[in-house]
């Protein structure tokens, strides 16, 4: 709300607006808040992280996997506007955990090329992809780019734990620790550096998962699979009742 004042050529008196009346806070609306949090933290759309389990065919090397997501993130950053991919793929020697962080229409077309595969290839390298959980419109990364490590969990860590705990348990200790090494290597891995390489369990050992979780998310009917999920996310959200397309249109009282 402005105040105009006027004042007459030649009048002494002047006129003076109520200073309680004045805005002390620039009033500006939500909207322009989320623009500027955006702007600041450098996001042209918004973020989303996804946590992704499955399987890995055999003698599938590292090198293979990890050129396949490369080559993958190019293409789509290429053609369609979208966020970089940031997050981490941990191989275990059957499973692997992909936590990946990035823009809604980037992970729709990650998830659009790994069902290609799976439906053009006999045995495409990785199969019996879960979805865990999709975060979405995250304040901000734990991730400042994509690493790639591998697994290799000591005799120690091979006891299985889920044949006692039911779903949700083993889905919230699963939670817990992979947030927890989020956290950590947000900690110890800047910008630029190198990634944690395939020294991770001996890096943060009580932050590793076991890969019979794993293996138990992966057989649980719970969680999406990719072709279920992109189904959902297709469906449209206004639904034509029957009622809308009758005539004479229903009458209520």
């Amino acid at each position: 709300m402005s105040f105009m004042v006027h004042t007459r050529k030649g009048s002494k008196k002047h006129y003076h607006v109520d200073p309680l009346l004045m805005p002390k806070v620039p009033r500006i609306n939500y909207m322009h808040l989320q623009e500027e949090k955006h702007r600041l933290q450098l996001k042209k759309f918004l973020l989303h992280r996804m946590f992704l389990v499955g399987h890995i065919q055999e003698n599938v090397e590292k090198k293979e996997i990890s050129e396949y997501y490369e080559q993958l993130f190019q293409s789509i950053l290429k053609h369609h506007l979208g966020e970089a991919v940031t997050g981490i793929l941990l191989i275990y020697s059957s499973t692997f955990l992909h936590i990946m962080e990035t823009s809604n229409g980037t992970f729709f077309r990650i998830l659009l090329d790994y069902v290609a595969h799976e439906k053009e290839e006999n045995e495409f390298m990785i199969y019996n992809m879960k979805i865990i959980v999709a975060s979405h419109n995250i304040p901000t990364r734990l991730f400042m780019q994509w690493h790639i490590s591998v697994i290799k969990v000591p005799v120690l860590y091979l006891e299985d734990v889920t044949q006692s705990q039911s779903l949700a348990e083993v889905t919230t200790d699963f939670l817990t620790m992979t947030h927890k090494l989020s956290l950590h290597l947000f900690k110890t891995i800047k910008v630029g550096m190198k990634g944690p390489g395939d020294n991770l369990h001996q890096i943060a050992p009580d932050l590793l998962l076991p890969e019979q979780t794993i293996q138990y998310l992966c057989k649980a009917d719970e969680f999406l699979d990719p072709v279920t999920f992109l189904s959902m996310y297709n469906k449209p959200i206004h639904v034509t009742l029957d009622s809308e397309i009758v005539w004479p249109a229903p009458s209520r009282f």
